[in-house]
């Protein structure tokens, strides 16, 4: 169910709506809703408001720093090489 709004003077009056959802998509609803402590309604709201609303673009992320670790160089994969150098 999703509730619209609208004010009339200082009233609010919502508005419900009737949505066909699926058994199984309610019960995840409902899970997630119980895990957050929100309501179905205002998870479902704030569900819809996410893909009505225009969000703001992803920014793009900053280059990840560059280190200089000295010592040996190995290859993770080589298991083998990886402990001849954990062992020193």
């Amino acid at each position: 169910m999703s509730v619209d709004r609208f004010y009339l003077g200082n009233m609010v009056f919502d508005i419900k709506t009737t949505l066909n959802i699926s058994e199984e998509t309610m019960r995840k609803l409902k899970r997630e809703a119980a895990r957050r402590g929100q309501t179905m309604s205002e998870l479902v709201d704030a569900a819809l408001q996410t893909i009505i609303e225009p969000g703001r673009p992803p920014r793009a992320l900053p280059p990840l720093p560059e280190f200089s670790a000295g010592g040996s160089h190995v290859n993770v994969a080589d298991r083998n090489a990886l402990y001849s150098v954990m062992e020193g």
